[in-house]
């Protein structure tokens, strides 16, 4: 998932000839997703819609349950990037963004969003979210599950007051994020391209409700029709290139850059881009052959292989590869957004293309 620490609240230096653009408390996060605002007005809108969500998210997980109440506001409280709400707060911008039902479809997306995470956190046995203890490791992995169904349910039930249509596409987008959990969780199948099966995984888990929030935004924005379905297709689009960047920097980068130690995903046997194409490649030359022997052994939990797995990774055409296919998803995704009308907004969409595309160059 797109998923990552946010930088220091209220801290921007803003991207060249922004002119340092200021940013209100808890936004810092546009630094890490290279989002440019170049218009006051266009900031002013998504800040404003994004400190709505932000202080309805918090309101809407409160229970009658005190436990409940704390367990629910543990990841909403540690903070985030909130990129599915910004979504919707850029397509809304196609339409009117002040629309009384833009800030709760973006708490739906987020609550939607977290709802996964604290599912995810069991699945994976992880003991960290964003830098602050998971909730199956603070409280117990049942207690994580319930409260993850919570989170579902609060998204359902504010999704009912947008309307038949608003419940019909986040159930359906939850049903495609369990589809795709279940396709990782049990891996190709005989006869899959093990490519195609991770990209089909990326899409349903990571695409699919990024794909909705943009939708959200344009569909409660009252943008017209073709906007709101160019929306839904950048959406998507640019999710995947986003965790398909985040493959490549597991690899390419120092922690300080990708927020976590790097080949983490190759000493727990994640299946990644680059990877799966090293695994696939017929590359003859000695250190190819050698990097598909390392990678065959699975998780690479011995320090001398993984360091040299992640050398050999760094150099190969794997990596180049997986470059390459980031990029054309870029692309793919700045073309998706040719029906909308130029002007800030749009450019700020093509500005995550921009920054996608070259953050793992």
């Amino acid at each position: 998932m797109v998923e990552g620490v946010e930088t220091a609240a209220g801290q921007r230096t803003g991207a060249p000839g922004s002119g340092g653009r200021r940013t209100r408390p808890g936004t810092g996060q546009f630094d890490s997703l290279g989002l440019y605002l170049a218009d006051a007005r266009l900031e002013a809108s998504v800040l404003g819609l994004l400190e709505a969500v932000e202080a309805d998210l918090r309101s809407s997980v409160a229970s009658a349950d005190p436990l409940v109440t704390e367990a629910a506001r543990h990841l909403v409280e540690a903070g985030g990037k909130r990129f599915r709400p910004l979504l919707v707060a850029l397509g809304a911008q196609f339409g009117d963004p002040a629309g009384p039902q833009v800030v709760p479809a973006a708490v739906v997306m987020e609550l939607t969003h977290l709802a996964t995470l604290y599912h995810d956190d069991v699945m994976d046995e992880a003991s960290v979210r964003r830098g602050a203890p998971s909730a199956n490791s603070r409280w117990t992995n049942s207690v994580a599950i319930l409260v993850g169904d919570y989170l579902f349910a609060r998204a359902a039930d504010i999704a009912a007051d947008l309307g038949t249509e608003a419940v019909r596409l986040q159930a359906r987008t939850f049903a495609r994020l369990v589809h795709g959990q279940i396709a990782e969780t049990v891996g190709p199948r005989a006869g899959d391209d093990p490519v195609q099966h991770y990209l089909r995984v990326i899409a349903e888990k990571t695409g699919s409700l990024i794909a909705t929030s943009a939708r959200f935004g344009g569909m409660f924005g009252g943008a017209p029709a073709a906007h709101v379905e160019a929306l839904a297709g950048y959406g998507e689009t640019i999710g995947l290139a986003f965790q398909l960047s985040d493959d490549l920097l597991d690899i390419s980068s120092e922690s300080v850059q990708s927020g976590k130690t790097p080949g983490t995903d190759l000493r727990e046997g994640v299946p990644t881009l680059p990877v799966l194409y090293a695994l696939a490649s017929d590359d003859a030359d000695a250190a190819s052959v050698r990097l598909r022997e390392v990678l065959a052994t699975g998780p690479l939990t011995d320090d001398d292989l993984h360091a040299e797995a992640l050398g050999l990774l760094r150099e190969s055409p794997a990596l180049k590869r997986a470059r390459e296919t980031v990029r054309s998803y870029a692309e793919e995704a700045r073309e998706q957004l040719s029906p909308l009308p130029e002007g800030p907004a749009r450019r700020a969409l093509e500005s995550l293309c921009d920054f996608v595309a070259d953050r793992t160059s």
